[in-house]
Formats: structure tokens, C-alpha cells, sequence
């Protein structure tokens, strides 16, 4: 099995030692849990704020490991205040992936009782690499 870590990607927040900020492998682009947080982990804001961080990092990430927001195949939402914080959200993911409107990636969204370091919202994705 081939894996290649993608970590210190310029302007991303960086990974913590105990993960990394994605993994390449067998074609794809596994990038790890995002939150809205600045470099120096400070959660940005409310919802808004912290859903365009983290779909903003996580555009940094991609793009840090050769990939872009148009090859994400498989995306998952966690949420600390669903009913609350669902459309709002949505709503900034669209826009994000608004390019991809005739085949958004596939999305799961899950309620989650916390979020590191207090945050309401995390993403993680799964893209092709273009070059594999």
C-alpha cells in the first residue's frame, strides 16, 4: 500500500502531531477533520464564521495535496447544534461546491455532541487526485 502524508500546506491551520492535515493514496485525497479555527487554533466566530474557515482550510488542504473543491467525491458534515445551525450551513457548502452543481458530492451530515475545541462545525472530505 502507497500513502503519501500531506502536512505544512502554506496558509492551512497546521495538523496537529497526532494526525495528518490529508493522506494520499491509491488515487485519493483523504483529508482529515476540520474545524473553523484560526492557524493558532482560536474558533472563529458562530456558525458562519466557522463553516467558511473550515471550507476555506479545507480548500487549502486540497489544493496543498493536488487536488481542488471539484474533485471531492465524498464530503461528512458534524454538527453540535443541528436544528440551529443546518441551513446556514447548507447553504455556505453550496456555494462552495456550486461548480459541482450537476454532481455535488455525495454528503453525509451528523449531529455530534462536541467538537474539538468547542466549535459547533467540522468537515472532512474524500477527492480524486488528478494525477493518479
Amino acid at each position: 500500500m502507497t500513502k503519501v502524508a500531506v502536512n505544512n500546506i502554506e496558509g492551512a491551520v497546521p495538523a496537529l502531531p497526532t494526525f495528518s492535515q490529508a493522506v494520499i493514496s491509491k488515487g485519493h485525497v483523504f483529508v482529515s477533520g476540520i474545524i473553523g479555527c484560526d492557524e493558532e487554533y482560536n474558533i472563529v466566530g458562530g456558525i458562519h464564521d466557522q463553516t467558511l474557515a473550515a471550507l476555506n482550510n479545507m480548500k487549502k488542504v486540497l489544493e496543498g495535496a493536488g487536488s481542488g473543491l471539484e474533485h471531492v467525491v465524498k464530503v461528512t458534515i458534524f454538527l453540535t447544534q443541528m436544528q440551529r445551525d443546518f441551513d446556514v450551513v447548507n447553504s455556505l457548502y453550496k456555494e462552495f461546491f456550486q461548480s459541482q452543481a450537476d454532481a455535488m458530492p455525495a454528503k453525509t451530515l451528523v449531529g455530534a455532541s462536541s467538537i474539538p475545541m468547542g466549535g459547533f462545525v467540522q468537515f472532512d472530505c474524500i477527492a480524486e487526485h488528478p494525477s493518479e
